[in-house]
């Protein structure tokens, strides 16, 4: 059947050119339609093939991940989020995703619907959200661009959180020239759902109808998609109008009505609108069906007037979702939404074909095979050109002996305590509702990774973000299995069993040969960890062109780890010391080397060297041993070494409790710069009864996990060796103060 389609502005090369499309693209578009697309069709295909929807630069290299598990219940990328079985009948869904160019150029609503979105991949498929996790990284704090940027991204990020009522149990923040101009925004969420009630983003059912629900549709967000990917310039200030705008309280109203929706078993699919709205969900549900989808953009509820086809398919205006119900059943759902006061509109229904179909005023503007427009499907996958960047050889081989190493440890350490990659992050986590729902039982701050528990159930979950971007570009390799190995590690020192990931590949232009080599570098460091500790990648999101005109960022790969914990009132650890007279041992791997590490970047103002080498199956046995240890209650505290190295961590420990303690290091090496800062991987300092020792060294022993007694907990001072001594208020002092001190407060 044909149709007359109304003339609107006329396509050529240029025009594509200009959405972001290149002339290959355009010739493809030809030849899928048969004929020159019409305006609102380059818009569709512009935001359906950037790089954010459709992953046509990644997509390859992420396939190599290992994508399979016991445990997982659909597939990497099928759904919204990632599904685990957690067992007790019941299902965790979690997704991590980027915010990180509206945060550039608007931090506060940058940040909020960052956190708005990933919360709706995760309750349209049945699950309700309990915890909310981020990854931030920014410029330097002297910079008062940087403190702008941090000031209002925490504030969308709480003000959004806090409203819809959902703890933030975990996270992390980096600072670093790398992320001048451009930083980082990566939001998580986790939630809960029964086995077998999960929603499915399909719309499938000849004759179903199609519902928009939720808020009205504006000019806010319109090519979002395509504007994250794209390099930040000088132009992207003007680029205000594709941050979207959010609206917590109605995102509360819609996560209701949607999980009554969909206990009704009325719901045949639903799926969130976010990146590329309309466009987005009606061709990715459609092609996942493998039937048509009519539209009628009339009956679109809109809040501005004059709204063409090409801006209401584009808009990704917040809080709204595409439903396709039981074709008379309909009404039940409409009634759902309108007592929830919000919109639900029958806009269009499923048909017999393979086309999405939007029609306008009468007329047919889009008509577009479905599967040539997603992932998977006939979106364009590329295999770009990789170098291998020339800097490694320097930075690997500097010679870090040749420095001139400070002899006061003292000064030393409290000057990494202070770093604002070590210091406390109170500043930031105190903005945000950290105990709402009552379930959380490590919050932010003095703890290794988040735990909330699961009501009516002994278990709990334990979730970490964490990436070393610095390891990263120095060995791509190395810091892609670091990533992983030390979320996991983080989760274990909590009491959490790992069992899968989701991860945020945040990274620069991947038309530049080097940083596409970084990329596939990290991927595959990413890909051996996961293979090792058995954590297959249930989905993510990535995000390129993380750039500013001064560089690439760099490269992030961030990891968000979930673990099980199996009974969270007795396996749950934190890391401060318990009591005086309590042993404290070291378990691990040699602590050597300084690559990489926060002193050489604090101290000398540095980032060189190679990255920590990590030997994968001995972190592995490394952490069933930590695992089993704090199951039988052997241990009673733990702390995983990273920034700042050994000093640091006991620093920690001893800010966490108020609790000295006196150490000595001589059983670690000679090297003391080394022993004391250095971020050597699968390291974890730990404390016990003294009547546990005997049970602790054989466990230690059959692992072959060497263990190294260092001290005992002992008052108000930390002695470390003759190197440190200093009381525990003097670190808690520069700990806790800097921060609020580079923020003016």
């Amino acid at each position: 059947m044909s149709h007359t389609i109304l003339k609107e502005p006329e396509v050529n090369l240029e025009l594509a050119l200009d959405h972001g499309l290149t002339e290959e693209e355009f010739e493809m578009i030809k030849n899928y339609l048969g004929r020159v697309p019409t305006f609102t069709e380059l818009g569709v295909y512009s935001v359906m093939w950037s790089e954010h929807c459709s992953y046509k630069n990644s997509i390859l290299e992420i396939k190599k991940l290992p994508r399979e598990g016991e445990q997982l219940l659909v597939g990497a990328g099928e759904e919204n989020a990632g599904l685990v079985d957690i067992g007790d009948g019941l299902a965790c869904a979690f997704k991590i995703e980027s915010h990180n160019h509206p945060s550039a150029i608007e931090p506060y609503q940058g940040a909020a619907t960052g956190v708005g979105g990933i919360h709706r991949d995760i309750f349209t498929m049945g699950a309700r959200p309990v915890a909310s996790l981020n990854s931030l990284r920014f410029g330097t704090m002297d910079n008062p661009r940087v403190r702008y940027l941090l000031d209002g991204v925490v504030r969308g990020i709480s003000d959004y959180g806090n409203s819809f009522g959902i703890p933030m149990v975990a996270g992390e923040i980096y600072f670093d020239e790398a992320y001048e101009g451009n930083p980082l925004v990566n939001a998580m969420s986790v939630g809960i759902v029964k086995a077998g009630e999960t929603a499915s983003a399909i719309a499938m059912g000849i004759g179903n109808p199609v519902l928009i629900v939720g808020s009205s549709t504006g000019r806010d967000g319109i090519h979002g998609a395509t504007f994250a990917s794209e390099d930040i310039s000088e132009e992207s200030e003007a680029k205000r109008p594709s941050v979207q705008v959010g609206d917590p309280f109605t995102e509360k109203l819609l996560l209701e009505a949607s999980l009554e929706a969909l206990k009704t078993g009325a719901v045949v699919g639903m799926q969130d609108m976010g990146a590329a709205g309309i466009a987005c969900s009606s061709s990715e549900m459609t092609a996942k069906g493998g039937q048509g989808m009519r539209l009628d953009l009339d009956k679109v509820p809109m809040r501005e007037e004059g709204m063409t086809a090409y801006e209401l398919l584009l808009s990704e205006s917040q809080e709204r979702m595409l439903v396709v119900a039981e074709k008379g059943r309909e009404q039940e759902i409409i009634d759902i939404y309108e007592k929830w006061d919000l919109n639900a509109v029958v806009i269009g229904e499923v048909v017999d074909g393979n086309k999405v179909t939007y029609w306008k005023e009468g007329e047919i503007k889009a008509e577009i095979p479905a599967d040539s427009l997603v992932l998977g499907g006939g979106a364009p996958q590329y295999v770009r050109e990789a170098t291998r960047p020339s800097y490694l050889d320097e930075v690997q081989n500097f010679d870090i002996d040749s420095l001139d190493h400070p002899g006061n440890h003292n000064e030393i350490l409290l000057k990494l305590m202070a770093a604002p990659n070590v210091a406390s992050k109170r500043w930031v986590h105190e903005q945000y509702d950290t105990m709402v729902r009552t379930n959380t039982v490590n919050a932010p701050g003095a703890s290794d990774s988040g735990v909330i528990r699961i009501k009516g159930s002994k278990k709990g979950l334990a979730v970490k973000t964490d990436c070393n971007g610095r390891y990263v570009y120095l060995n791509p390799r190395k810091g892609g299995q670091i990533a992983v190995a030390e979320s996991a590690r983080n989760v274990v020192c909590s009491g959490g069993k790992p069992v899968a990931i989701t991860n945020c590949l945040n990274f620069g232009n991947p038309y530049k040969t080097e940083v596409y080599w970084t990329f596939k570098e990290a991927l595959a460091g990413m890909g051996d960890a996961c293979r090792a500790l058995n954590t297959p990648v249930t989905g993510g999101n990535v995000s390129f062109y993380n750039e500013n005109p001064k560089g690439a960022i760099f490269p992030t790969p961030v990891i968000g780890m979930l673990g099980i914990v199996e009974d969270v009132e007795k396996h749950t650890m934190k890391p401060g010391f318990k009591e005086a007279g309590d042993v404290i041992y070291y378990i691990g791997a040699e602590r050597a080397g300084l690559g990489g590490s926060e002193y050489l970047n604090t101290i000398h103002n540095l980032c060189t060297g190679d990255t920590p080498g990590i030997d994968l199956d001995f972190e592995v046995r490394l952490q069933d041993l930590l695992l089993d240890l704090i199951r039988k209650g052997v241990i009673n505290a733990a702390h995983d070494i990273s920034d700042g190295g050994l000093a640091a961590c006991l620093a920690e420990m001893a800010i966490f409790s108020g609790k000295g303690a006196v150490v000595t290091i001589l059983p670690l090496g000679k090297k003391v710069h080394e022993v004391l800062y250095s971020e050597a991987q699968s390291g974890v300092v730990v404390t016990l009864k003294s009547e546990q020792v005997s049970e602790f060294e054989k466990e230690a022993a059959t692992r072959k996990i060497p263990a190294i007694k260092l001290g005992i907990v002992d008052r108000d001072t930390l002695s470390i060796g003759t190197e440190i001594r200093l009381k525990v208020s003097e670190l808690t002092g520069a700990y806790e103060s800097a921060i609020p001190s580079a923020m003016d407060i």
